[in-house]
C-alpha cells in the first residue's frame, strides 16, 4: 500500500477549523495584553492617590515587562498559526519538512503550528 504523501481535502478543512479557533483566541488575548502595555485597561496607578503611586509602580512596571513578554509569545504564536493556514491553502500542511512524511493527527490537534514529525523533532532521522 502506497504511503500518504498529503492530507486529503476533507482533513485539511478539520485542521483549519482548529487553527482559526486557536487563532481567534491568541488574537484576543494579544488584545489583553497590549491593552496591559497600552495603559486602555483603565486599571492602573494613574488613577490612584500620590501615597500610593510609589508602591504601586514597581507593581506596575513588573507587569507591563510580563505583559509585554506574554504579547511577544502570542504575536510569534499567531505567526505560527497563520504560516500554517498558508499551508494549507498550499496543500503542504502536515508535512514534515525533514522526512516529507506526514506527521501525525495526533501531533498537529495539539500543536496545530508543528512542521516537524516527532520522529524528526527528537532527531531519529
Amino acid at each position: 500500500m502506497e504511503e500518504k504523501k498529503r492530507y486529503s481535502d476533507e482533513e485539511l478543512q478539520e485542521f483549519r477549523a482548529l487553527i482559526l479557533e486557536k487563532l481567534e483566541k491568541a488574537m484576543a488575548d494579544y488584545k489583553t495584553f497590549k491593552s496591559v502595555i497600552d495603559h486602555t485597561d483603565g486599571n492602573d496607578i494613574q488613577d490612584t492617590s500620590p501615597t500610593f503611586k510609589v508602591l504601586e509602580e514597581g507593581a506596575s512596571v513588573l507587569s507591563k515587562e510580563e505583559a509585554g513578554k506574554f504579547a511577544h509569545r502570542q504575536h510569534k504564536f499567531i505567526s505560527h498559526l497563520e504560516a500554517a493556514l498558508m499551508r494549507i491553502e498550499n496543500k503542504t500542511y502536515g508535512v514534515c519538512r525533514e522526512t516529507g512524511k506526514l506527521i501525525a493527527k495526533e501531533r498537529l490537534r495539539a500543536v496545530p503550528h508543528a512542521t516537524l514529525s516527532m520522529e524528526a523533532k527528537e532527531g531519529r532521522v
